[in-house]
């Protein structure tokens, strides 16, 4: 038995998200299909977390046991060739035999995209948040600096998660603008349910002038979901690296 280690990229628009769904196509069911087409076994695929229906990833990880000897560097060519071209294996290799793509990753970093400009792009149109008012640029960076550090992000934090604890670290954040486009980059220990996307929604708030930036440190100390922005849509959000 053996413990193979996958990062993926994939496109997420024509995906109900990573977890397997019934009746309904994810990004775990095309390759939990692929890897028993390969091994002729039946695997479980554990991915590092769920990204939602069309996010997307540069680089999600995965992992499965499999008794097949077929060599672990080969595993990304012979998968590549069978799924769908939105999804590829960027590398595959051997791990040992208690990594586990989830409950081993110590942080995570992903980048929202928002495209400000007067009219709408047809090609970033499944990759970007589309902004046509102006933002106040300097002030969602005055804002952004508040996130950092270790808080509790219920206020950052949609309905529907199980998990109890919602204190997490944010060790870095990064707004940067380039041309029509703004890219956050958040790295934290972990990210509670569209935790991600409500601080996207937020900074977009405070570039409206809604929300004044000073008050984000206020809106995380009081834990307030109603206080602080919307969630932002979906296809804006790509999961870039996982840290082990």
């Amino acid at each position: 038995m053996r413990n193979i280690k996958l990062i993926i990229e994939y496109d997420g628009t024509n995906y109900h998200g990573w977890q397997i769904q019934k009746n309904a196509k994810t990004i775990q069911g095309v390759l939990v299909d692929a890897i028993k087409k390969l091994t002729k076994e039946e695997t479980v695929l554990n991915g590092s977390g769920r990204t939602d229906s069309k996010v997307h990833a540069y680089g999600q990880v995965a992992n499965f046991k499999t008794n097949s000897n077929i060599p672990a560097e080969k595993f990304s060519f012979a998968l590549n060739r069978i799924i769908p071209e939105d999804i590829v294996v960027k590398k595959s290799e051997e791990v040992d035999m208690d990594f586990h793509a989830r409950f081993s990753a110590q942080a995570k970093t992903y980048r929202y995209l928002i495209y400000n400009s007067k009219f709408p792009s047809a090609l970033l149109r499944n990759r970007a948040w589309y902004i046509h008012y102006p933002l106040n640029f300097e002030d969602m960076k005055r804002a952004a600096d508040f996130f950092i550090g270790t808080h509790d992000f219920s206020a950052f934090r949609a309905s529907g998660s199980d998990v109890e604890c919602s204190i997490r670290t944010i060790s870095r954040i990064s707004l940067d603008k380039n041309g029509d486009i703004i890219s956050l980059e958040v790295t934290a220990s972990g990210f509670l349910y569209n935790m991600m996307r409500i601080i996207a929604g937020t900074l977009i708030e405070v570039g409206r002038g809604k929300i004044k930036y000073e008050d984000i440190k206020e809106i995380i100390e009081g834990g307030n979901r109603k206080k602080a922005g919307q969630t932002a849509p979906p296809e804006g959000l790509y999961l870039v690296e996982v840290y082990y």
